[in-house]
């Protein structure tokens, strides 16, 4: 098992502080969030997706430092999490410059919230996916689309739809149970040998339903006592011979992140074992 950690899970740790405690707590590599955090959030209490610490700003300068910081603790970059929507081609190229320089071999491209019609924004998602390729295809850097929910991309299947568009070794997919809690869940054998070679990379988290409302709401919760049944999803990802990297994305905000971290590592290595 190859186990990194997205640093979206470590608002309140600096990138210094987030590779010592990563290396300490016994993973392999490091998914570094890679966006511009505005300037009207930081000065607000550290969040996952607001004033987040443990992110870089997509320039040179930033990559550079990563780099530095990621080799001197002696983790792999295995990909980068940025945030890129359809028709943002000038981030794509950060993106790429970004990736290039640390020396991982992918980044994320998304798509944003799916609002109106899932024809013509499934259109426009391939348009663009395409337009990513070409640029991504000259540098030998991939892009990855994640299963997550309220996008054209929920499941294995719809991901399978829009990437089979073009070749595996030009695009791969994150496979995420725990956005599937909340939209597009699929018995996860049938969907991880559908997505076959295009299958990258592996999101590990979880949610569990919030049974005080009349419809069920789902919520981040700790690894252990969600929705996601992890012994199956790894049976699953063991028959179909998975060797890639798995990414730690812990929500629950149960534990202070220095714990997180080691207490996830210990429990998620102890099911793939058992799986």
């Amino acid at each position: 098992m190859k186990l990194a950690v997205f640093t979206v899970m470590l608002p309140d740790l600096n990138p210094e502080e987030a590779v010592k405690d990563i290396k300490s707590a016994g993973y392999e590599g490091v998914e570094w969030r890679v966006t511009n955090v505005p300037d009207s959030v930081k000065g607000d209490t550290p969040s996952f997706w607001g004033n987040n610490f443990c992110t870089f700003a997509p320039t040179v300068e930033d990559a550079q430092r990563a780099k530095t910081l990621s080799d001197q603790a002696g983790l792999v970059i295995p990909n980068i999490g940025t945030y890129i929507s359809i028709g943002e081609l000038e981030k794509v190229k950060q993106a790429i410059s970004f990736a290039n320089t640390v020396g991982s071999p992918h980044f994320r491209v998304g798509f944003g919230n799916f609002e109106g019609n899932y024809t013509q924004h499934f259109e426009a998602a391939k348009s663009f996916l395409a337009d990513v390729i070409s640029l991504a295809k000259d540098v030998n850097v991939k892009p990855l689309v994640e299963i997550h929910h309220k996008t054209i991309v929920p499941s294995g299947a719809l991901a399978h739809r829009l990437v089979s568009n073009f070749s595996p070794t030009e695009v791969g997919i994150i496979h995420d149970a725990g956005n599937m809690v909340f939209e597009g869940f699929e018995d996860y054998r049938i969907g991880l040998e559908l997505l076959g070679d295009y299958l990258s990379e592996v999101h590990i988290k979880n949610a569990a339903y919030n049974t005080t409302e009349k419809v069920w709401q789902a919520q981040w919760s700790p690894l252990h006592t969600g929705v996601v049944d992890f012994n199956a999803l790894f049976t699953a990802l063991k028959t179909i011979n998975f060797t890639g990297w798995f990414a730690m994305e812990d929500f629950s905000q149960t534990l202070p992140s220095k714990e997180a971290l080691h207490a996830n590592a210990r429990f998620i290595r102890d099911v793939w074992e058992n799986a």
